[in-house]
């Protein structure tokens, strides 16, 4: 306990590394031009400490703690999430393949917010674009997979939907493919806590999540010069939370900051999402600090 309140102080005091791409990015992502901020948090729907949170069993499914876990958020890009699990689950039936290759159409190369600078016909592999997806967060990659996927963006935001329904996550609508903030006559993506701990549970059955959610940093386009994106994941826990090994985090201005997280101790593995928080430093200890609640709710499995 003692040490799980100093790691709490310590974040809150002190925060994570922040993450970048390349030399510009100089805080976690956003999902929204700058310039638009100030308009956005007029209306923020994030709280203090969260807007919803909850830990549960990877292995069972079973909810160790939950406070407001049913309070409908948005995710921003945690719903990126929703697309891994939808491409992995395409190449699983063979009909996608990891070194496919993803072409940039004009309306990918041109999505804002955090990106790898696609260019219009540009293509990478599936693998490439998973990646920056996962570490970078690009909203140009996903609207680029989508297409590839589904044929247009409103394809996959309707399988999308259908899976969130498969999954019995009720409280949850996409619009979008990314998380980005709406534009005029649409709407905002929906989600709560404990609709993204099922989807969670659903992408550990998939091994190359992890191989992805994993990943701290990567270069897209290596050995490019100027054009070669170095990524580097938002999800500060990895490397810095004892078995941390996954997952994704999300922000925007009017959502707050939101954040999926697992890992694994001693055979048993966590599954912690906090929802709407209106400090990244504060959704960070939370995180932590839930994935150690549910460490100690479990009885210690037997030595064999």
């Amino acid at each position: 306990m003692h040490n799980l309140l100093m790691f709490g102080l310590t974040v809150l005091l002190s925060g994570f590394a922040p993450a970048t791409q390349g030399a510009t990015l100089k805080t976690e992502a956003p999902t929204v031009a700058p310039k638009s901020a100030p308009t956005a948090r007029k209306s923020a729907i994030a709280r203090k400490p969260y807007l919803g949170a909850i830990v549960v069993d990877a292995a069972t499914g079973k909810v160790l703690f939950e406070d407001n876990a049913d309070s409908r958020g948005q995710p921003a890009s945690m719903l990126k999430l929703m697309d891994l699990l939808i491409i992995l689950e395409k190449i699983e039936e063979h009909q996608l393949a990891f070194q496919d290759l993803v072409p940039v159409s004009a309306a990918a190369a041109r999505t804002g917010g955090s990106r790898v600078r696609l260019a219009e016909k540009e293509s990478f592999t599936v693998d490439e674009m998973l990646y920056a997806l996962m570490v970078q967060s690009a909203n140009d990659a996903a609207v680029a997979l989508a297409e590839k996927v589904a044929g247009t963006t409103g394809a996959f935001v309707e399988r999308m939907n259908a899976r969130a329904k498969e999954l019995r996550m009720n409280s949850t609508t996409f619009h979008s493919v990314n998380g980005l903030p709406p534009g005029p006559g649409q709407e905002h993506d929906v989600t709560s806590a404990r609709d993204f701990s099922l989807l969670c549970r659903e992408l550990l059955k998939h091994k190359d999540t992890l191989r992805y959610t994993s990943t701290r940093e990567r270069p897209f386009r290596p050995n490019a010069g100027k054009k070669t994106v170095v990524m580097r994941t938002h999800n500060h826990l990895l490397g810095y939370v004892d078995g941390c090994d996954g997952f994704k985090t999300g922000w925007t201005a009017q959502a707050g900051y939101s954040i999926a997280v697992t890992a694994s101790r001693k055979g048993q593995r966590m599954i912690a999402v906090v929802l709407g928080s209106a400090d990244r430093k504060v959704r960070d200890a939370k995180a932590a600090e839930l994935l150690a609640k549910g460490f100690a709710a479990l009885p210690a499995r037997a030595a064999r």
